[in-house]
């Protein structure tokens, strides 16, 4: 008996091992995965073989007019994080009628945020230019991000100039889906410092109050950017929710709507781990904005 009961636990997190594996199975049949694709040419002089590479999840069946396009940044403290991670993400999104680009960028202490957030737009250039082939369609390109990436994903949408350093003259992005953002408004956050741990956030950002302003979407905001659309944790960190409730005042004092959803219960890290449900209510707002 002793020895059923200390079998027991680990033939259910086996049985739980399988299903999942059955599951990315049958979700993965409908998509097709390129991956590891260079979006930095490899004879540039800055180019890396480990961050400068994305993946596109596609679906299987043709559409002539072609999909509408995700591109998703992913989190880490601008320190960490893979694409490899977020699989789940581009195959939910692919069954769903998108297609999806999970990107890699570069990542401190190696380089900073500006650099990071030229990474993401060169990023979002290789794919106007080449998600046709992939069965995207270029006039509907979004981004979206969670944690750090969102931050970035931001700045994708409201910073026309990183965009034009970084081979895009117009600015393509049609709407941004905020997925507990962080990073919108690291001006204040980092003159404030007053949660422990803050000092971390000076290695990616650094310590020119000048480079914090520059790299917070928050002071871009103007009329004519795209649409956003928020979903943030009800036990998420202050600073997160601070900020984005923040940035969509701002939206709404240009007179743009920005939906906003808060999910009670949720803390920062379960807002992006619960997009492994293909019908999470993430999903149902993503796809409203693509028109998938």
């Amino acid at each position: 008996m002793r020895r059923f009961f200390l079998l027991a636990p680990v033939a259910v997190l086996l049985v739980g091992i399988v299903v999942m594996l059955a599951t990315e199975y049958v979700v993965a049949q409908p998509s097709r995965r390129a991956k590891d694709v260079a979006y930095v040419p490899a004879a540039a002089p800055d180019f890396d073989k480990e961050r400068h590479i994305l993946d596109v999840y596609s679906p299987k069946k043709a559409n002539a007019a072609g999909y509408p396009v995700v591109l998703f940044i992913h989190g880490g403290s601008w320190t960490s994080g893979s694409k490899n991670i977020y699989t789940f993400i581009g195959r939910r999104l692919a069954k769903q009628g998108v297609v999806a680009v999970i990107i890699n960028y570069r990542l401190a202490p190696a380089v900073h945020v500006p650099e990071q957030a030229a990474d993401c737009a060169r990023a979002l250039a290789w794919t106007v230019q080449n998600i046709r082939q992939y069965g995207g369609d270029p006039a509907r390109v979004f981004v979206m991000g969670h944690s750090a990436g969102g931050g970035l994903a931001a700045l994708l949408a409201t910073d026309d100039a990183l965009l034009a350093a970084n081979g895009l003259p117009q600015n393509p992005v049609k709407g941004a889906i905020m997925d507990d953002p962080a990073g919108l408004d690291m001006y204040s956050y980092l003159r404030e410092m007053k949660y422990e741990g803050d000092a971390q956030y000076l290695v990616p950002f650094g310590k020119d109050p000048a480079v914090w302003k520059e790299q917070s979407a928050i002071y871009k905001i103007r009329p004519g950017i795209p649409p956003f659309l928020f979903y943030i944790g009800g036990e998420t960190y202050p600073s997160i929710s601070g900020s984005s409730g923040r940035f969509r005042d701002r939206l709404k004092a240009i007179g743009q709507p920005a939906p906003y959803t808060v999910i009670p219960g949720r803390h920062h890290v379960p807002m992006v781990l619960q997009l492994y449900w293909q019908h999470n209510v993430i999903y149902q707002g993503v796809l409203e904005m693509v028109g998938a």
